[in-house]
């Protein structure tokens, strides 16, 4: 097995990811992941709607 002379990639952050292959710490698919995150407006729109919801659920429960 051809190992580097040098074990760790200062570039890396973590200890577990300076120990591994730049073969495996490359990542392609980045802006897949950057796009599942963001906010939409009806993601806003959906996660107020469950707010209002729920609060009045609640009033009427203590009410």
């Amino acid at each position: 097995m051809r190992r580097s002379l040098v074990l760790t990639d200062e570039k890396s952050r973590h200890p577990f990811l300076a120990t591994l292959p730049p073969h495996v710490r490359k990542v392609e698919g980045m802006s897949e992941a950057e796009t599942i995150w963001r906010l939409t407006q009806q993601d806003i729109r959906g996660f107020a709607s469950v707010y209002v919801a729920v609060f009045a659920a609640v009033l009427v429960f203590i009410a």
